[in-house]
């Protein structure tokens, strides 16, 4: 082939047809326009518009176990709400201005109501103690609608264990279950019998598919390989816990008869291969050193005690600053790449190079 003669053009005159040549110009500036930001979308299409929040309130107020209260929210209005399935949870907004999560306990047949318990927690960030303190019957809130990271997936054969306050997503997976007639077993282990909620709703399921454990009366905390020792040969183990009893049974599952392991922590995980670096509020701002085991947001609330944060997690979003300066290594799971271009950060899970300054918009 002549690369470099054109061939003649339809009517056989030599040099390059003129109506392929401008298609040609046209292409070569319209293909690269198509994925600017103002061609990624239908432009008939109309632009999407925020999910508007959940208008909740207060319904009814229950003491479920030591330092645990549950609260029933419903519409205002008394219409039905969003459904949801089992593991979901309710980013429910505070009188404070706190938001927090809170997986629903209750049942996802009923469209009437969310269920949600919430242990006290006098050193935690505030948001149990106004829980308890300041919500009552009658209480307006809002919230955005449920979502799921923690799904059950009704495997034949399960096995549930909850650490405490962690039973909240379990005991609608362990109603699923049963409705669905699975054979599974559920383990809940606390410190002592008056701290495990929902224990007659359990029992009420089925008294032999479940295992009511209380530290003081069983010689101290259970190990994994101990409560892994409930599982039926290859069953699905659903776990929500304390991040000790994560890790106890994340150790043992190898060895064990389960055949699969989901997990929800209470909190953020452990950081896993962080270097020291530092963040500085504003261009003229302090510098703040991040040592190799924090998180930023933990740094920089410390300083900034007012910075809202919710998850620990790096999913929901609360706690996002705006680098103005300096290379992030984005940790989170919910920035998008053009949100992450324009500066966005989440300093709950994200970090950076060891030695890097990030200047941020605080």
């Amino acid at each position: 082939m002549d690369l470099l003669n054109p061939p003649p053009d339809l009517y056989g005159r030599p040099g390059a047809d003129g109506f392929m040549r401008r298609l040609t110009a046209f292409g070569d500036r319209y293909s690269p326009a198509l994925g600017g930001p103002l061609l990624r979308r239908n432009p008939r299409r109309p632009l999407s518009r925020p999910t508007p929040l959940l208008q909740l309130v207060v319904a009814a107020r229950r003491e479920l176990a030591t330092d645990v209260v549950e609260l029933t929210l419903a519409d205002p209005s008394g219409g039905p709400l969003p459904g949801w399935q089992p593991g979901a949870h309710l980013r429910l907004a505070l009188p404070s201005g706190r938001e927090r999560h809170y997986s629903l306990s209750g049942d996802p047949a009923d469209p009437a109501t969310y269920r949600i318990a919430v242990r006290r927690l006098p050193g935690g960030g505030g948001g149990s103690v106004e829980i308890h303190d300041t919500l009552h019957r009658g209480t307006r809130l809002t919230a955005r609608r449920p979502r799921n990271g923690f799904a059950f997936c009704a495997e034949p054969t399960v096995l549930l264990l909850a650490g405490g306050i962690g039973i909240t997503p379990l005991l609608p997976m362990a109603r699923e279950a049963q409705r669905h007639g699975l054979d599974w077993r559920l383990v809940h282990v606390g410190r002592s019998a008056d701290t495990l909620p929902y224990a007659d709703e359990l029992r009420a399921l089925d008294p032999r598919r479940v295992v009511l454990r209380s530290d003081d009366e069983h010689g101290g905390v259970p190990t994994g390989d101990e409560l892994l020792a409930h599982a039926p040969r290859g069953a699905a183990v659903y776990c929500c816990g304390p991040a000790p009893m994560l890790a106890s049974v994340q150790r043992a599952l190898d060895w064990s008869p389960a055949g699969a392991l989901h997990f929800e922590r209470f909190g953020a995980a452990p950081i896993t291969g962080g270097k020291p670096f530092t963040v500085r509020l504003g261009a003229d701002g302090p510098a703040l050193d991040v040592p190799a085991d924090r998180s930023a947001l933990d740094v920089l609330r410390e300083a900034r005690p007012d910075l809202p944060y919710s998850c620990h997690q790096g999913f929901c979003g609360t706690c996002e600053v705006r680098v103005l300066a300096g290379g992030p290594e984005h940790r989170d799971r919910r920035l998008t790449p053009e949100q992450r271009a324009a500066g966005a950060l989440l300093p709950c899970v994200s970090r950076a190079a060891e030695g890097e300054t990030l200047v941020l918009d605080l």
